[in-house]
């Protein structure tokens, strides 16, 4: 399978939920592709026109955007594979209509997607796909596929066939979705596209990661078991191993005889009951449930070790929300660099995080992979560390980087005033 098979960059616009991404200042640099060689190659994917960034750190006080990022990401995920109820109202606005735009690299060239999506009458009124090239110069020539602009009556398919129904074409979903592309080619090909590059995408928030897929692979003895069981022993959990046992040893193994009522009900939840007591954790030779045993922590991690395989097997375009969650910091760098090395040629991590520590450009990232979310009065912007200057006081020697954080140089910081509280407390 060739490069552009495997490998998808994604550069979003927005104005969703209470997320407006800013990016009239921000160039297609910053945005995710990258062409100065001058740092390390390990963390950059080579394309036929681009360098693509492996990995991507958002940072942002709570409550600033960075979820909604996450959020935007996953709506674009369940529109073009029909998978509704994703898409949320601004909060900035009384605008019902949402506007979410897309680029991304698939087959070795570079697309762009859009759609409008009125929530209050749960239609479609804008749609487009188009095929970006850029001419020896680096100029950008944009080859439009199809679009449907109900707002201002414009509609237009390269297939000529289909130009003459547009208007007609249900506005409940997606166009790909209404039509049966087998006899349109270029429609077909738009079809292939998006879905390729959505099957590829992969969302979850590590505070609610379930351990379904993890079991499911040991249960089923997949050839990616050796691997994950890797992952989970090399992360340093004084683990001897960890296995899913059939019901005929069950009696080997040391069970509480009650697990803790609130994890019972999550697992419940997750996947079956039976089957998690059967994901076994053992420690100095005795096997013990992982369900009843295992930290908060430990189980983050085995249900993440399926994720991460699996993302680097396949080349996945792993989205976290709060990777860093119940997780050691240097756990988090150990899988941060498993995307950012050269052995890693296809897939992409893009995540959320507040451990700063993780700021460090020299041993981890390059400046064009930390991002910032701000949020004022009106908005959310997004912008990347590159975009700051020396003017700014930031050199490309960023040792000192966390503290320029700490001192708000960077925004996207909080300024907790908790005495106030203390002192309404106090005086009631």
């Amino acid at each position: 399978m060739s490069l552009g098979e495997t490998i998808s960059t994604l550069v979003v616009k927005s104005e969703f939920k209470d997320i407006n991404l800013n990016v009239t200042t921000i160039s297609n640099d910053e945005l995710g592709i990258i062409t100065d060689d001058a740092f390390s190659s390990a963390s950059i994917i080579e394309t036929k026109n681009d360098n693509v960034l492996k990995a991507a750190c958002i940072y942002g006080s709570n409550n600033s955007g960075k979820t909604c990022i996450v959020r935007i990401i996953r709506a674009i995920w369940s529109v073009i594979l029909n998978q509704p109820g994703n898409i949320s109202p601004n909060l900035f606005s009384n605008n019902p209509r949402v506007f979410i735009s897309c680029r991304f690299i698939q087959d070795e060239k570079e697309w762009e997607y859009s759609f409008k999506f009125d929530v209050s009458n749960n239609v479609f009124v804008y749609e487009s796909f188009s095929l970006i090239e850029f001419d020896s110069y680096k100029n950008e020539k944009s080859t439009l596929y199809y679009e449907r602009d109900f707002e201002n009556n414009r509609f237009f398919s390269k297939d000529d066939a289909l130009n003459a129904s547009l208007t007609l074409m249900s506005k409940n979903n997606i166009l790909i979705h209404v039509v049966d592309t087998t006899t349109l080619p270029y429609l077909n090909e738009a079809k292939n596209i998006l879905q390729k590059f959505a099957n590829r995408i992969v969302i979850f928030d590590m505070n609610n990661i379930s351990m379904d897929q993890t079991i499911q692979l040991l249960k089923n003895h997949s050839e990616v078991q050796k691997d994950i069981v890797s992952f989970i022993k090399n992360a340093d959990l004084d683990l001897d191993e960890i296995k899913y046992i059939g019901s005929n040893q069950m009696n080997e193994v040391r069970v509480s005889k009650q697990a803790p009522a609130e994890e019972v009900i999550a697992m419940k939840l997750q996947q079956s009951f039976e089957d998690s007591m059967r994901l076994v954790s053992v420690y100095k030779g005795v096997p013990v449930p992982s369900l009843q045993f295992d930290s908060t922590g430990t189980k983050k991690i085995t249900a993440l070790a399926s994720y991460v395989i699996n993302a680097l097997r396949q080349g996945h375009i792993l989205v976290v929300d709060e990777l860093d969650s119940s997780i050691h910091f240097k756990l988090t760098r150990a899988i941060i660099s498993m995307f950012n090395n050269e052995l890693n040629d296809n897939a992409q991590l893009i995540f959320t995080a507040h451990d700063v520590s993780l700021m460090d450009c020299k041993k981890l990232f390059r400046k064009e992979q930390i991002w910032f979310v701000h949020k004022d009065a009106e908005q959310v912007y997004l912008y990347s560390l590159a975009s700051f200057t020396a003017e700014d006081g930031i050199r490309g020697d960023t040792t000192d980087l966390f503290d320029k954080y700490k001192r708000g140089i960077l925004g996207a910081i909080p300024e907790p005033d908790m005495l106030k509280t203390l002192l309404q407390v106090k005086n009631e």
